[in-house]
């Protein structure tokens, strides 16, 4: 793995340690954070990974890939290939309708950054993207074909199909998905090696999600900005517009959170305290914070990500900015500690397994029997419980005729590899009896933000299944079952 930092103490970086200790307190008190990397004056003050999360793992970054996607627009304005102002239909006409609105025709590339389009809606919600076989061009169809209400450049509507212009409209011009395009220019300079982005059926990369990094790379990235646009001495992004995209561009809101009512730059968020941030989904974060030179990345898997920056303002302001901290409201009383790192830099962190016995008086009886399921929506048709060759408790399922592993450990997570819609995908899971009769497990998908919680209720011949999604864009409860045991 690439360490592109040096690795200090917090008070040789002038930062009080117990500020350090108390951000790692309450982050792990989340207990749905993957790992961090917080940074002062350029060097790392403190880092770390919750087992079963590793450094070296690229982490799905959802909506941060907007910022990357700003980062090559930029580049491409740097380049003379095209301009704030230019507007939209001129680089998309072929998809446009052959009598666009006059909404539709005024909009500019700067109201796509600035989710400013005119639309009422996010237009990514309205096309289809699950089936095979459309090109790429017919999803700007579909969202060029959309009604759009508004005078672009005077309504904030959080739309992710405008960062997907944005991105095809770039791609376009430099004839280079945005991952081939950013690689000479930003990628490679930051050591940032492993990157994914996933595509559209046209192979276009889909710009406003889909990135997959790590979270140093989410650091590195946050420090170039930090720095103006220069990383060892070259000017990789052009400084005013880094300065331009991290500014406050347009209002933003209504939202029942404080940090999403600060304004919105160029596919960046601004937050309180004179911060802004790259900012995705369940809680993936680059906050940058000029005023005390400071970058904190952050991969989780969080429903409540506001909690995740007040665990920030909550730890570090009163050491950096005491009057500032006497402004936030009362967070009670303090949270049990974590154990300091032995370097000084690196936290030891685990996620909870969950809590309970490692065997049960009935599993025994349990073992290798097959319990069948009544039809469902997820197409679960059965499921046994065996132990392995190590004495590992080990769920196998059938889903949709295919069968499926998942090893657990206890007190612990254990690593391995499951099929899922997709394909094979890497996994980590844990169980406990909660008690006699109810087993609990619960399965990592790593560098994802998502986990399964299954929860086994066992009575005579029958089972009760249940299965929840800690985070979800729709529900968290993804099924009820029962199994019938095979006779």
């Amino acid at each position: 793995m690439t360490r592109r930092f040096t690795r200090t103490s917090p008070e040789a970086e002038g930062l009080d340690p117990a500020a350090v200790a108390r951000l790692v307190t309450n982050l792990d008190a989340l207990d749905e954070i993957h790992g961090f990397m917080l940074l002062r004056h350029g060097n790392v003050v403190a880092e770390g990974h919750w087992a079963p999360f590793a450094p070296d793992r690229p982490h799905v970054m959802f909506s941060v890939s907007k910022s990357f996607t700003s980062t090559a627009v930029g580049l491409a304005i740097e380049d003379g290939l095209l301009g704030l102002d230019d507007l939209v239909l001129d680089h998309l006409k072929a998809e446009a309708p052959a009598e666009p609105s006059a909404n539709l025709a005024a909009m500019r590339v700067r109201d796509l950054l600035t989710m400013t389009t005119g639309h009422d809606r996010s237009t990514m919600e309205g096309i289809d993207r699950t089936t095979i076989g459309l090109a790429g061009s017919d999803w700007v169809r579909q969202i060029l074909a959309m009604p759009v209400p508004y005078v672009p450049g005077t309504t904030f509507v959080y739309d992710t199909g405008a960062t997907y212009l944005a991105g095809v409209i770039v791609q376009r011009l430099t004839g280079r998905r945005l991952l081939d395009y950013l690689r000479p220019r930003l990628l490679d300079p930051l050591g940032i090696t492993g990157a994914a982005w996933q595509q559209d059926p046209d192979g276009l990369d889909v710009a406003g999600y889909g990135l997959s990094v790590t979270t140093e790379d989410l650091a590195a990235f946050g420090q170039l900005y930090l720095q103006g646009g220069v990383w060892e001495g070259r000017q990789l992004v052009p400084a005013a517009w880094v300065e331009a995209a991290t500014a406050k561009q347009v209002e933003c809101g209504p939202h029942d959170w404080v940090e999403w009512l600060q304004g919105y730059g160029f596919q960046f968020w601004r937050s309180r305290f004179g911060a802004y941030r790259a900012d995705g989904a369940f809680g993936q974060y680059a906050i940058v914070w000029p005023e005390h030179d400071i970058v904190l990345a952050v991969t989780s898997g969080i429903e409540n990500t506001q909690s995740v920056q007040d665990a920030v303002w909550y730890a570090l302001l009163p050491a950096l900015d005491p009057a500032a901290a006497a402004t936030l409201p009362d967070a009670g009383g303090p949270r049990p500690g974590v154990a300091p790192p032995a370097d000084g830099v690196t936290w030891d962190l685990a996620l909870r397994a969950p809590q309970g016995a490692s065997t049960s008086p009935l599993e025994e009886s349990l073992l290798g029997v097959t319990y069948t399921v009544a039809g469902n929506d997820h197409g679960v048709e059965s499921f046994a419980l065996r132990r392995d060759g190590d004495g590992r408790l080990v769920l196998e399922d059938r889903v949709r005729g295919a069968d499926h592993l998942l090893t657990l450990g206890h007190g612990g997570w254990v690593a391995g590899t499951t099929e899922v819609e997709g394909g094979p995908a890497d996994v980590a899971g844990a169980y406990a009896w909660a008690d006699d009769s109810t087993l609990e497990a619960r399965v990592h998908f790593l560098g994802t933000p998502f986990a399964w919680t299954f929860t086994l209720r066992f009575t005579g011949e029958t089972v009760a299944l249940s299965i929840d999604q800690n985070v979800s864009f729709g529900p968290t409860h993804l099924l009820d079952a029962t199994g019938t045991a095979q006779s």
